[in-house]
Parts: structure tokens; sequence; C-alpha cells
């Protein structure tokens, strides 16, 4: 069989006349046979293959565009809380300068305050010391007085004793008297 068909090729070939281009009802169909394939066969592909990619990069597009305009969101958003926080920062400073300024002011106006009771305490204590040295002076000139008064005693029982005029106990009194001085009796 396979040399039927050879010889029945190799008369078929003889028989044709040398063309370049033979257009026959053959030709006409398998080239219409292969465009409808090839035709069909992108639409196969196209539904199957290229759709499938077309959609796969218009949504990653898609999500790249999304993610870039959030990106773009998310700086302008931390602009904003940048240019919050720093107001807050220069509130704060100020707050905190206002503060330690406060608190200078009144820590001076209790130093003045500390030194004016220090004064206060000190003019006490002083006023104090001066009193207590008064009642001391007073003492010692009351003492003085006593010690005079017994020796005056002592010496009038001396006088008493010895059996003496008046006019020797006057002389005795104020001879004692002259040694003791008058500025003992005036303090």
């Amino acid at each position: 069989m396979n040399t039927l068909i050879s010889t029945g090729l190799v008369l078929a070939a003889a028989e044709m006349d040398p063309r370049l281009f033979d257009l026959d009802f053959q030709l006409l169909h398998d080239a219409s046979l292969s465009i409808i394939a090839i035709i069909s066969l992108f639409f196969i592909a196209s539904y199957l293959l290229f759709n499938p990619v077309r959609n796969l990069l218009q949504n990653r597009q898609n999500k790249i565009r999304d993610e870039l305009d959030n990106a773009a969101q998310d700086m302008a958003d931390a602009r904003e809380l940048k240019a919050q926080y720093d107001a807050k920062l220069k509130e704060i400073d100020k707050e905190a300068e206002s503060i330690l300024s406060e608190a200078r002011k009144k820590a001076l106006a209790n130093e003045s305050k500390i030194i004016a009771d220090a004064k206060e305490e000190a003019a006490r204590i002083i006023e104090r010391a001066n009193a207590e040295a008064e009642l001391e002076k007073k003492k010692a000139a009351d003492e003085v007085k006593r010690e005079m008064v017994v020796l005056a005693s002592l010496m009038a029982g001396k006088v008493v004793n010895a059996a003496i005029d008046t006019t020797v106990q006057d002389s005795l009194i104020e001879d004692t008297l002259k040694e003791m001085g008058d500025s003992t009796w005036l303090s």
C-alpha cells in the first residue's frame, strides 16, 4: 500500500504543472481551516492564558497603586503628627520654663521669708539675752545689797558687843558705806 501511495504521488506530481502558487479548493480549504484554528487557538489561549495574566498584572498594578497611595497618605499623616509633636514639644518647653520661673520666684520668696524669720528670731534672741543680762545685773546688785546688809548687821553686832556709843556707831556705818561706794547702792 505504501508503494501505491508513493506511485500515486509520483503520477500526481508528474501531471501537475510546475507553478509557484497553485490556488485550488484544497489549498483554500486548508488555509481557511488553519486561520480558523489559529484564531480559535488565539481566543482559547487568550481566555485561558492571556486574560488571567492580564488580570494578575492589573491586580498587581492596582495593589501597587494602592500601596503607593497608602504610603503617600501615611507620609502626610506622619508629617502632620510630627508637626503636632513639635508644637507640643515647644508648648511643653514653654510650660516647663514657666514652671521653673515660678519655682524660682517661690524659692526667692521663701528665701526672703526665711531670712526675715531668721532676723526676727535673732532679734528676739538678742532681746531675750539683753533681758536676761538685765535680770542678772539686777540679781547681782540685789546680792551686793544683801551682802552689805549682812556686813552692816555684823558690824552692828560688833558695835553692840563693844558697847560703843551711838556716835561711834554712826561713824562706823558711814565709813563702811564710804568703802563700798555710792555707785554700789545706785546700780
